[in-house]
């Protein structure tokens, strides 16, 4: 696995003149977000998770023609067509034999994601295939909104699996009825040049989304702990999407979980939707013994889910900046 944020850091303490210092600090304390990497105008989630991709081959000395699939997960894509699994399949020289596609999924995305490529595995005709989750939420926030723009930052991620005898377990769950309660109303089709330019951004009911999370991630960790055989114990890391600090830790204690165990990044680098899950494995996972996983992503559509997965010692892991030694995107 690898990840990739964008070079550019904004201090959000740094925000106060903006926001109102008082504002700011509360948000800060609350949410617990620091700082933000955010992308430049002209970077995309699709940049973000080609740096990730050409670090992550290159780890692992994988040819490219020896990929068969690609699934890329996002909900920042560079065009409404084609589909950006294609423009990133072409940027890394992938065969004509190579399925690719987009999965249109945010927060929820990276165990979606895994359930897709691990299912393709398991049909047979693929032996390996790369997942990648890309988001740029910072270019969906109105600038006046200080609880949406000082929450978001960006990454892009890259997971390569291969076919073998590994169990995982997934829990897959929606609640369309609560759509609205992350949305942008405008700019798709359903209302392509919207009146109010307001609707061009991200829209957050904040409590609404609290309260989903309380009543649906906890029967998710149960369920999937249920599903799997395992006990509480069993599970090295509960690998949270880094929404909200006070969230988080309401939610482990809910689910009786040590904080030792709930590792989190959110200060350093925001609430980047789905990737976050990848992010906090590649920054916090002690890849020097075997560990068993469970990866937890909920939100916008309302959709949530899980994977518990082991990964075996040794296993890249790979966290960078874009700009960093690395492939310029």
């Amino acid at each position: 696995m690898s990840t990739c944020v964008p070079g550019r850091l904004i201090d959000n303490l740094a925000e106060g003149d903006r926001y109102g210092a008082d504002e700011v600090r509360k948000v800060v304390s609350m949410a617990g977000v620091r700082q933000r990497h955010v992308v430049d105008e002209g970077t995309t989630a699709a940049d973000l998770c080609r740096d990730a991709a050409e670090r992550l081959l290159d780890r692992l000395g994988w040819s490219r023609e020896s990929i068969t699939g690609l699934v890329f997960v996002t909900q920042s894509p560079d065009y409404f067509l084609p589909s950006t699994a294609c423009v990133v399949h072409h940027w890394l020289g992938l065969s004509d034999t190579c399925a690719a596609f987009d999965l249109g999924l945010g927060c929820s995305g990276y165990p979606y994601g895994l359930y897709v490529a691990a299912s393709m595995l398991r049909a047979g005709g693929h032996q390996r295939i790369l997942m990648l989750h890309g988001e740029t939420p910072s270019r969906f926030t109105d600038p006046d909104d200080h609880a949406t723009t000082l929450l978001f930052g960006d990454a892009g991620s890259a997971t390569a699996l291969e076919a073998g005898d590994d169990e995982a377990a997934f829990c897959l769950h929606t609640d369309g009825g609560g759509r609205e309660g992350l949305i942008i109303r405008g700019g798709a089709f359903r209302d392509r040049h919207p009146a109010n330019p307001r609707h061009l951004a991200l829209e957050m009911d904040g409590a609404g989304i609290f309260n989903f999370t309380i009543k649906r991630v906890p029967p998710l960790v149960a369920d999937t702990l249920a599903l799997s055989g395992k006990h509480v114990d069993d599970v090295d890391q509960y690998v949270f999407h880094q929404s909200n600090r006070f969230i988080m830790k309401h939610l482990a204690k809910k689910c009786g979980l040590a904080e030792s165990r709930v590792p989190m990044t959110i200060e350093d680098t925001a609430n980047c939707g789905g990737p976050s899950v990848a992010v906090t494995l590649t920054r916090t996972l002690d890849t020097s013994r075997d560990n068993t996983v469970m990866l937890l992503g909920y939100g916008v559509g309302l959709s949530w889910g899980s994977a518990l997965l082991p990964i075996r010692a040794g296993t890249p892991m790979l966290h960078a900046v874009l700009g960093e030694a690395g492939v310029p995107a």
